[in-house]
């Protein structure tokens, strides 16, 4: 059985969902929402069997099992609380801009047993899954402290450099340590002309010691994603920005020892969102949402306002 979706937004991220989706043997674009001409008309480039829209509320739902929403984080509120009511919803993150948004959507969803999910692509990525898997087996013993380093992208106009970079390292953690930070402090500034912070230095504490600190900035000359997770026996580095090494882990025969030992693991290289994509179809097909229960969209919500 092939899904039917309905993309909202077809600006910045939403091609890259649509080709994502487009990709999959489980999903068609049957729509393509956007109020903006230029964007409706690059979608008829790319998508020219898809029904283009302006007015979302004009879409026909009978026919639509997914509607994929990309579009102003301002908006997200607003289009999957309409949208939730009748159909299964994927949203850009931040799923809204407060808690108390974030608990009503995921009450709908129960009610209306429609599925939610977010698009933390990391979380998804072959590197992740891969840490996640070493701290449940502690092949490294403990760990210790994390250091994430997340640099340069575009502005934006209606959320804070937290709510746009921040969210993949909180999504992140909440994932692969499966709980919250017990203690908080950031400092946030403008370093240049904008509205909104641009950057943020976090720190967090877990249980067990584990301390975590965080750089989040949207001026930066450089691309930077990068993870450092220091264990008893093992550093490993977690960089996105490369295409087939992502992970580096150094090891040590003795603690005494100045020289490390460099081994480069395999991985899933698969698009983070082409894995999203996926793990969304088996979700709709099985009735199911493993990762997103739990209070998972709560959770991260809830460490990004007291950021």
């Amino acid at each position: 059985m092939t899904l039917k979706v309905a993309l909202i937004g077809f600006g910045y991220w939403g091609p890259k969902l649509a080709r994502n989706i487009q990709n999959s043997s489980h999903f068609e674009i049957d729509s393509i929402i956007d109020t903006s001409k230029k964007n409706l008309a690059k979608a008829q480039k790319s998508f020219p069997l898809a029904n283009r829209l302006s007015n979302f509320k004009k879409l026909n739902l009978k026919k639509i099992n997914l509607v994929v929403i990309s579009s102003p984080t301002k908006t997200h509120y607003q289009m999957a609380n309409y949208f939730l009511k009748h159909v299964n919803v994927l949203i850009e993150k931040p799923l809204a801009l407060n808690l108390k948004h974030v608990s009503k959507l995921e009450k709908l969803s129960k009610k209306t047993n429609n599925k939610l999910f977010v698009d933390y692509p990391f979380i998804f990525s072959g590197s992740v899954q891969y840490i996640k898997n070493i701290l449940e087996k502690k092949i490294y013993g403990k760990i210790l402290e994390i250091e994430s380093f997340r640099e340069q992208a575009p502005i934006r106009k209606d959320a804070d450099v937290i709510w746009d970079l921040g969210v993949h390292d909180i999504s992140i953690l909440r994932y692969i340590l499966n709980q919250n930070p017990i203690k908080i402090s950031s400092v946030k500034y403008n370093t240049a002309r904008i509205s909104k912070k641009d950057t943020a230095y976090i720190n967090l504490e877990y249980r067990n010691n584990l301390k975590v600190f965080i750089k989040n900035s949207w001026i930066s000359p450089l691309k930077i994603r990068l993870i450092k997770f220091k264990f008893e026996k093992a550093i490993i580095l977690c960089d996105e920005n490369e295409a087939i090494y992502k992970l580096k882990v150094f090891t040590k025969k003795n603690i005494s020892s100045p020289n490390y030992k460099l081994e480069l693991p395999e991985i899933d290289l698969s698009e983070p969102l082409s894995n999203l994509i996926s793990y969304i179809a088996k979700s709709i097909k099985s009735n199911s949402n493993k990762i997103y229960k739990n209070n998972f969209n709560i959770d991260i919500t809830k460490v990004l306002e007291k950021i």
